[in-house]
């Protein structure tokens, strides 16, 4: 908005910018992310009605990858590739920023991967995973938090935390390689 009654200024639309003096103030939010024994209670947890299954194994996808929502629903098959060191990899960009975002496909991201592969939504829409919509799949986290018993508030966008927090960070991996797997333009 300062830069738009700037320009106002500049060009004699406006006599003053009235926000001139103005300073927006932000505020530091905690980001939220499952520690390792939450995650586990998560991935363990034995869930017998289809649907929180699916989300669940969705969610734990994410926490293993990294990718949030979007990405993830678009991955196909073909994003699945060997790498140079003869594991798979998924090699991608991210949609929000188009930056590179390959990622090695830990092992309870490449059992979920096997187990789907056969599933009829993944077929039939060349994807992945089962992904429900975004609304679908943070509600349905709502009720697998509390099956589970996480008082947290889980959403896509905590895998993503989780990821970078849980599984690289405190495992050794530099702040570098753990920007570069999240597809971020810079390491700030």
């Amino acid at each position: 908005l300062c830069r738009v009654l700037e320009y106002g200024v500049k060009y004699d639309y406006l006599v003053k910018n009235v926000l001139s003096s103005y300073k927006a103030h932000t505020k530091e939010t905690k980001k939220e992310y499952l520690n390792a024994e939450e995650l586990q209670r998560i991935a363990e947890k034995e869930i017998s009605i289809t649907r929180l299954s699916e989300v669940r194994d969705c969610f734990v996808f994410c926490c293993y990858t990294g990718y949030a929502y979007l990405d993830a629903s678009l991955l196909t098959p073909d994003h699945i590739i060997t790498g140079i060191n003869g594991k798979k990899w998924i090699f991608t960009s991210r949609q929000k920023t188009d930056n590179v975002s390959n990622v090695p496909l830990l092992e309870p991201a490449l059992k979920i991967i096997e187990k789907y592969q056969d599933h009829p939504e993944c077929l039939s829409k060349n994807r992945i995973l089962p992904m429900k919509s975004n609304q679908r799949l943070n509600a349905y986290l709502k009720e697998l938090a509390d099956i589970c018993g996480i008082t947290k508030p889980l959403t896509t966008h905590i895998a993503r935390h989780t990821f970078a927090t849980t599984v690289l960070l405190t495992n050794g991996v530099s702040l570098e390689a753990t920007s570069k797997m999240l597809g971020h333009k810079s390491i700030k």
